[in-house]
């Protein structure tokens, strides 16, 4: 089978990066896989030394002077590679994709993974359902369901992101000690550790995490010291913390490649967004070993047995949150056994080879009614 992935992120995609990347790869060991990808984007760099992986760069997210040539670009490169199946992630590379395949004869299948919770309910969405979509992936019930209330996408399968298999050493306290102080400096070595790879954005809702902290007692909230990986926060960010006198407890570790060292040593990590399609960080997290405390919003509490691995909280209530940090400091011991529900979860829920078994299954039933079709035209 011949694959082409399209990816529109000119910077760092986040979780859908993750998506790609992985289905690339794992799909690369027994069919021929390209990733399309605007130049220099992030995740293009990923593939830089990842063989079985061509990389082609195309613009998706363009201006109109240069729509014309792109186009044409990704339509020769479609005729050329004979592709089996297009796999979309987003409205940008899957307009694009429609406007290459007019009028193409011996078109490929597209597949469309509907990665976010925006509405789908545009002139462009019923366009592009219509032309150029076989079946649809939703990545939680959530979206799934969003789908079929308001959506001209009808042909849609669930297949939640599995987690690769991460192997890491077991860690006695003194080693855990050490690697806090390394990873987020001295101070941290005896604290309780929060962290998260969501995200910096406002929508993150992590700024409700810091306001949970306030509402705490001074002697327990410097119990906590918090980590962020993802883009730098802006000024009005920091500025935020500072007034609050957490800038010393929390720490913004940039864009990371990979957070696993952090999770490591993290006792509890936590996705507050105000809008989540499922999370890959919160799988992830789950996969170390660390128990995860969620907003109640979008897929997210499909990862989590609310008391069991993790909290769910409901989104901007610092209060709930508060509840929580209150819990965690009462019981260490029952956070430790949460975070080993979350990895036995992670095990038998989130594994990747279905992942990846159940969107191959996804590209060969595309295929089937492409071939369906053919025959009934003979």
């Amino acid at each position: 089978m011949k694959i082409l992935y399209t990816n529109f992120h000119v910077g760092s995609g986040g979780g859908q990066d993750t998506y790609i990347r992985d289905l690339a790869v794992a799909m690369s060991r027994t069919h021929q896989v390209t990733v399309a990808s605007p130049p220099g984007s992030h995740l293009a760099t990923k593939f830089k030394d990842t063989p079985g992986v061509e990389t082609v760069e195309i613009h998706f997210k363009l201006r109109w002077h240069m729509m014309l040539r792109e186009t044409l670009k990704l339509r020769k490169l479609i005729e050329t590679r004979r592709f089996d199946i297009i796999h979309v992630n987003g409205s940008a590379d899957h307009r694009q994709v429609m406007l290459a395949l007019v009028g193409m004869r011996n078109r490929p299948e597209v597949v469309f993974t509907k990665h976010n919770t925006y509405a789908a309910t545009s002139l462009g969405n019923w366009f592009r359902a219509k032309f150029a979509t076989r079946l649809t992936i939703a990545v939680s019930d959530h979206v799934s369901e969003m789908l079929a209330r308001k959506s001209p996408y009808k042909n849609v399968v669930v297949i939640k992101h599995g987690v690769r298999a991460i192997g890491h050493e077991a860690l006695n306290w003194d080693e855990i000690r050490t690697r806090r102080s390394a990873l987020l400096g001295v101070d941290s070595s005896d604290a309780i550790i929060l962290g998260s790879a969501a995200g910096t954005g406002e929508s993150k809702g992590w700024a409700d995490l810091v306001a949970a902290l306030m509402l705490l007692p001074v002697d327990l909230r410097s119990r906590f010291r918090i980590w962020l990986a993802g883009t730098d926060p802006s000024a009005a960010q920091r500025a935020m913390v500072a007034r609050c006198g957490l800038d010393q407890q929390i720490v913004f570790t940039g864009s990371l490649d990979s957070v696993q060292d952090l999770l490591a040593v993290t006792d509890v990590s936590f996705v507050l967004s105000y809008y989540e399609s499922l999370s890959y960080a919160c799988r992830e997290a789950m996969a170390m070993g660390c128990p995860m405390l969620v907003s109640n919003v979008g897929g997210l509490p499909e990862n989590v047995s609310n008391g069991v691995d993790g909290w769910i909280v409901p989104p901007r209530n610092a209060s709930a949150i508060a509840q929580v940090l209150r819990d965690i400091v009462a019981d260490p011991g029952r956070v430790r056994l949460m975070g080993h529900m979350a990895a036995m979860k992670a095990r038998s829920e989130f594994c990747f080879e279905s992942f990846v078994a159940a969107t191959q299954g996804v590209y060969m039933d595309a295929m089937s009614v492409q071939l369906i079709a053919s025959k009934q035209l003979a």
